[in-house]
């Protein structure tokens, strides 16, 4: 798994949104604060309205604001509409498995298996709530 800058961007742009409380933001100021220009901001949040995170209006007084509560944003599914799988290799994916030539006789499978479910169990138990108060759910333990 490696996140793109698109999806850091993404989150950087969610995280701005959250702050202001259902206030609509121009993209200028969006882009300012995520230090994202804004051609490619445009993009990402595009992407971002069509996934059903934020919403936008036209106009004068336009701009883009969150489309549900920031308890609502679950970080693992925005990253996985936006970068795909998690899985750090395709031999453990669970959307996108390809087999290894040495399926069967692989002796990292396990860990890289113990690696996909831990981003995962970690990525889908934090919120846009969670980053917004700073406080990342522990998985610790469980």
């Amino acid at each position: 798994m490696k996140i793109s800058s698109r999806g850091e961007y993404a989150l950087r742009a969610l995280i701005v949104l959250g702050l202001e409380n259902g206030q609509i933001l121009q993209i200028a100021d969006i882009s300012e604060r995520t230090l994202v220009q804004t051609d490619y901001l445009e993009q990402i949040l595009l992407k971002l309205k069509m996934l059903g995170y934020v919403k936008s209006k036209r106009g004068k007084n336009g701009g883009y604001t969150l489309a549900k509560s920031p308890d609502q944003i679950v970080i693992g599914e925005v990253i996985r509409q936006l970068e795909g799988p998690l899985a750090p290799m395709s031999c453990v994916s669970v959307t996108s498995y390809e087999p290894c030539p040495l399926e069967g006789h692989c002796l990292l499978k396990p860990l890289w298996a113990l690696v996909r479910d831990t981003i995962a169990r970690l990525l889908d138990k934090t919120t846009l709530e969670h980053l917004l108060k700073g406080k990342i759910p522990s998985i610790v333990d469980e």
